[in-house]
């Protein structure tokens, strides 16, 4: 059951169940007390440097983010806001910070990200060239460095504030446990926190550009049923590695079939897992996979529609045969998501992992921008460069501006 979990998890910014609710406490490692850092009047690349560095040194993967929570919410204090630390399950908080003068849920700007990671823990490293400065380790671009540079641009933009005639409720912060799993700290803030903002700027790694849209999701897991007997007598038996080959042949033939957009591109499939049998001379009793379905158009229960009826002669057929093909959706998931992305001097494109914005009910206006390259999270060679980093402090703060229709 915990492989199904684990490959249900899906890199949708959904999941089964949390990754690591087996991991041990937080491992900690280099200086992570907030007040080593500079002081706020100080605020330097060194200042983001650091910050980026101690969030990456508390391990956090998904399940055990207490650390990491616990952290950053004495580093904010220590900035003057207002932090709170809302507990979705024991020892699993979200962070939300209000600077001072801004009322609880008030704020017409939220800028969020996660800080949860997928395991493994890698460790923090830095490499150095005549040009480019990497920042190697878990969480360096998915997603702890947009929360570092979304604190620092929060922060520089208050600082600003008389100069830019900013409104005494312009912004808060949010980081969110949980999105690397079910999303469980995000559909939490959600229900359980007032909020009422008019933008909300998420953090993925984007690659320094404003996403305009990501795929739907969807997951699915086949449960197949047979019946055991000697491998030279199959017919005394009921195969459930054939049926479920079977029904996986099915769903490849038909993915090309299933709805597009010229926007999002095809749905794609893919089978995760396929697991099955108990030896080599048995015929199979029971096998099941998981499959993840990115959704390029529709809706998820149109879709599901389309993958039950494709599936129902193999369900019709296993029945007959004494067996059972069970077909279960663990993942509900949500359609393809739009997103703002015209903002002038920046470019944009549309993307196929998923993220937090659909867990996040209200009208607010949706953006979303990170540095790094999605293309190195969830590796073990999982970076971004110190330009990216900060490229995305300047990017935020001008996003802020945009959003609060100040020009500057």
């Amino acid at each position: 059951m915990k492989l199904l979990q684990q490959a249900l998890g899906l890199g949708l910014g959904l999941g089964l169940a949390s990754l690591s609710t087996t991991m041990a406490a937080a491992t900690v490692a280099g200086p992570v007390q907030a007040r080593q850092l500079a002081p706020r009047a100080a605020r330097s690349e060194d200042f983001l440097v650091q910050l980026h560095k101690n969030l990456l040194d508390i391990e956090s993967i998904t399940g055990n983010e207490y650390a990491v929570s616990n952290w950053l919410a004495n580093f904010l204090r220590e900035q003057d806001w207002t932090v709170e630390l809302q507990e979705i399950a024991p020892k699993r908080p979200n962070v939300i910070a209000y600077p001072p003068g801004v009322q609880k849920g008030k704020a017409r700007v939220l800028l969020t990200t996660h800080i949860d990671t997928v395991p493994p823990f890698v460790p923090y490293r830095v490499t150095k060239n005549a040009t480019t400065t990497t920042i190697w380790g878990r969480g360096a671009n998915d997603a702890k460095g947009a929360a570092a540079a979304q604190i620092v641009a929060a922060l520089n933009v208050l600082d600003r504030s008389k100069e830019l005639n900013l409104p005494a409720d312009a912004l808060a912060l949010l980081f969110v446990v949980g999105e690397e799993g079910t999303g469980d700290g995000m559909k939490y803030f959600s229900s359980h926190a007032p909020h009422n903002y008019t933008h909300v700027i998420f953090g993925e790694p984007t690659e320094g550009k404003l996403v305009c849209g990501h795929k739907g999701a969807l997951g699915m897991l086949l449960n197949v049923t047979g019946k055991a007997a000697h491998s030279g007598y199959p017919h005394l038996g009921v195969n459930a590695n054939n049926l479920l080959i079977e029904a996986m042949a099915i769903l490849l033939a038909i993915e090309k079939f299933l709805p597009s957009s010229e926007k999002f591109g095809d749905t794609i499939l893919n089978i995760g897992t396929m697991i099955g049998g108990t030896a080599i001379n048995v015929v199979s009793p029971a096998s099941n996979a998981t499959v993840a379905i990115r959704l390029g158009a529709s809706t998820p229960e149109n879709v599901r529609r389309i993958i039950e009826k494709a599936l129902s002669p193999i369900v019709k057929r296993a029945a007959g045969m004494g067996g059972k093909l069970d077909i279960k959706w663990p993942l509900l998931g949500y359609p393809p998501v739009d997103i703002a992305c015209n903002i002038d001097g920046f470019k944009s494109e549309t993307v196929a992992y998923g993220t937090d914005i659909p867990n996040l009910q209200g009208t607010h206006q949706k953006w979303l921008y990170g540095p790094g390259s999605i293309l190195s999270a969830h590796t073990l060679d999982e970076f971004v460069t110190l330009s990216d980093l900060n490229a995305a402090v300047t990017a935020y703060e001008k996003i802020i501006l945009h959003t609060l229709g100040i020009k500057a």
